[in-house]
């Protein structure tokens, strides 16, 4: 193999495999990056068997095909240290690579391409769109909802919702539930798979931020694809049965909380400062007359904060951990967010003043 490519263009797309280059594994091939240069152009690719990425073509003047395995953290940091503006890399028969860029030359040892495990193969048939801007905030708004631990896998993923028109995703922890909703651009049937959580999460970093930009997504029965334009995203898919998560939202409630999301993600960030585990301490908020009172004792002290609000129904005291509210309402975006109750030992609910774009259900703690 040998090519020349810019190198703020190859570091562009070193950085985007990365996010699939294994970083605990007990097979070294995992810890690389495989370069390959064919009649399709030069393409990265990384695979730690959960997630695999394979780059768009790297525009490159290719003068011999090929490919080669090189460990990703020494490439990268070959690369994003050369100090010219375009790179050569060229392989011989033993593995080594030579890269020339500016005053710069190394000749490091690679690994054998035959080793590298390839990419499951996802058809890209049945395929769902929508903008990438807008998966982006849908994993961001869900992501922190989801199992930290492995006694209920599914849980550790996110559920996909793929309907007619619209996308639904939503996280389980086991005390709340975080429910977006946004519309599809291109749907084909009805499905549901969950995806897991370190994939979204990569995925997520990913991403692009420009509103045109799309991404188009694919289903096997036991994997789904990710089309980024400038990358393929591969991932398992966790098997399992998610639990009926619809049922726990109700559209009942004895009282109704209009208010201000800013103040009380304020409010809330002020009284947890005398909290050291919010479990043990929880929030204490009642609901009174057009306001909240929001109390937390611990050994280290009190403290007290009163809030405005429109209250329609009863007045009610719950108590709750803060940072499970602080982390809901740090994802909405409105400026006011409704609130509904049910009883004291009840779960509250979170919802959009106007339409139905997100749910966010929250477990009290008993006072």
């Amino acid at each position: 193999m040998k090519l020349t490519c810019n190198k703020d263009t190859l570091l562009q797309y070193i950085n985007i495999v990365n996010k699939a280059v294994s970083s605990r594994t007990t097979l070294p091939i995992l810890e690389c990056i495989l370069l390959t240069a064919n009649d399709k152009g030069f393409i990265l690719t990384a695979n730690d068997l959960e997630i695999g990425i394979r780059t768009a073509p790297i525009d490159a003047d290719i003068a011999e095909m090929g490919e080669i395995a090189i460990e990703a953290r020494i490439f990268n940091d070959i690369i994003r240290r050369l100090n010219g503006d375009t790179v050569t890399m060229e392989t011989d028969g033993n593995n080594a690579v030579r890269i020339v860029s500016g005053t710069s030359k190394f000749q490091i040892m690679g690994q054998n391409a035959d080793d590298f495990p390839e990419l499951p193969e996802v058809e890209q048939e049945n395929t769902y769109s929508m903008n990438q801007v807008k998966l982006r905030d849908m994993i961001r708004q869900t992501i922190f909802s989801i199992a930290q631990d492995d006694s209920k896998p599914v849980l550790t993923g996110e559920l996909l919702e793929l309907r007619e028109g619209t996308v639904n995703i939503v996280s389980v922890d086991g005390y709340r539930i975080s429910f977006r909703k946004n519309p599809l651009l291109q749907s084909s049937g009805e499905t549901e798979v969950v995806v897991p959580g370190k994939t979204l999460g990569e995925l997520n970093k990913i991403l692009s931020q420009e509103e045109e930009d799309i991404v188009s997504i694919c289903l096997t029965e036991r994997h789904i694809l990710f089309d980024l334009g400038t990358a393929v995203m591969v991932s398992r898919l966790i098997e399992g049965d998610f639990i009926r998560y619809a049922q726990s939202f109700s559209d009942d409630y004895k009282t109704e909380v209009l208010i201000s999301r800013t103040e009380l993600i304020q409010a809330l960030e002020r009284a947890s400062l005398v909290s050291r585990d919010n479990r043990k301490t929880p929030v204490r908020i009642e609901i009174g007359a057009n306001k909240l009172d929001i109390t937390a004792r611990s050994d280290m002290g009190t403290a007290h904060e009163e809030i405005g609000a429109e209250i329609d129904g009863d007045g009610l005291t719950i108590a709750f951990n803060p940072r499970y509210l602080i982390e809901a309402l740090r994802s909405i975006e409105d400026e006011q967010v409704r609130i509904h109750f049910m009883a004291s030992l009840s779960p509250c609910t979170l919802l959009p003043v106007e339409g139905d774009s997100f749910k966010y259900l929250i477990l009290p703690l008993r006072m």
